[in-house]
């Protein structure tokens, strides 16, 4: 999926649930102007804002993702993977990590499983994202670094981690060179 049906999903869930933009700015404790933003396809959100847009709106994250009726089981082959998010480092910085579902299409989903290409990162500042929930990453090739709370984590290939997705948190390719990994995120309900 594109950034652009991203935005104009988010605005047809919240029109269709007869929600302004202030009423999910307060839900979600989120700028009007971000919300803004995001239905107009002129930000990129991480998944700590997204989900709050999701909660706010009473829909699972997925919902955003998804783009056909559910399948079980559900096989996503390698060469079938589809970008579905992209995230910017900061403003005026490069995408720095590209996500592939490969939950898309099975949507009584309870978690949301990724393949992420994580790209080195110019820009200085790391902006630490904060969500209910837990994730489980493996490091597929290269090395990332994870930032939790106050800690900083280097993991290489092959290394998994466990973390609670309320403790402020950031991962991102070690070094200059870029990294892979498999994710999978649960969101209580």
């Amino acid at each position: 999926m594109s950034k652009e049906q991203l935005g104009k999903r988010i605005k047809r869930f919240r029109e269709l649930n007869e929600i302004s933009l202030e009423d999910l700015a307060q839900r979600t404790g989120l700028d009007i102007s971000f919300i803004g933003s995001l239905e107009d396809d002129s930000v990129y959100p991480s998944l700590g804002p997204l989900l709050k847009v999701a909660r706010g709106l009473g829909v699972r994250m997925g919902t955003f993702l998804d783009d056909e009726l559910g399948q079980d089981p559900l096989i996503v082959r390698l060469g079938e993977r589809e970008e579905g998010l992209s995230m910017l480092g900061g403003k005026d910085c490069s995408v720095d990590m590209k996500f592939y579902s490969l939950g898309k299409g099975k949507t009584d989903r309870h978690m949301e499983p990724f393949f992420v290409e994580l790209m080195p990162v110019a820009c200085g500042e790391k902006k630490l994202s904060s969500h209910e929930g837990e994730e489980f990453i493996v490091v597929h090739e290269g090395c990332i670094e994870v930032t939790y709370g106050r800690d900083v984590l280097t993991l290489g290939k092959g290394d998994s981690i466990y973390l609670n997705s309320i403790v402020p948190h950031h991962v991102t390719a070690a070094g200059n060179a870029p990294a892979c990994i498999y994710a999978v995120l649960y969101f209580p309900e």
